[in-house]
């Protein structure tokens, strides 16, 4: 049986080709629908934290059949930002039954839980699978100065 998530994604597919072929009637009704999701796809991905010598955040991202060439990182505070295109296969001559692997632009932001050392990341591309390791940065213990307060 498929899962939630999945017969949601299918229902949200379907909607877009639709759209493509007859335009948006209901929008036009006024009647309420589902927040459409952007053209592309969203690739998934798994975040977790290890090590205690030298503690790092590993992202593990979902991409089949991507170029790493296409691929940018980037790390803007605590946010890792990745970002690329999976590049539409040849359709000439083609006609499909089924069409499941996405294609397209994505981009994706994922809020990390720590604040990172970007200059020393580590990334790697294995079976499909983009793995990346951002070193945590050490925590700076500040001590902060209580003045008196004057009695005037």
């Amino acid at each position: 049986m498929a899962r939630k998530s999945d017969l949601f994604l299918n229902f949200e597919r379907m909607w877009r080709e639709m759209d493509e072929l007859i335009g948006e009637p209901w929008a036009e009704r006024g009647r309420p629908r589902a927040p459409r999701i952007a053209a592309g796809f969203t690739p998934r991905v798994d975040v977790f934290y290890s090590g205690r010598e030298k503690p790092v955040a590993i992202v593990l991202v979902e991409l089949a059949g991507i170029d790493t060439d296409s691929l940018n990182l980037e790390v803007s505070g605590r946010d890792f930002v990745i970002s690329g295109e999976r590049i539409v296969q040849r359709t000439e001559g083609r006609v499909y039954q089924q069409v499941e692997i996405e294609a397209g632009n994505f981009r994706r932001v994922i809020e990390l839980g720590a604040d990172v050392d970007a200059e020393n990341a580590e990334a790697s591309y294995d079976d499909g699978i983009l793995r990346i390791e951002l070193p945590l940065q050490a925590a700076v213990a500040t001590k902060v100065e209580i003045e008196p307060k004057n009695a005037d």
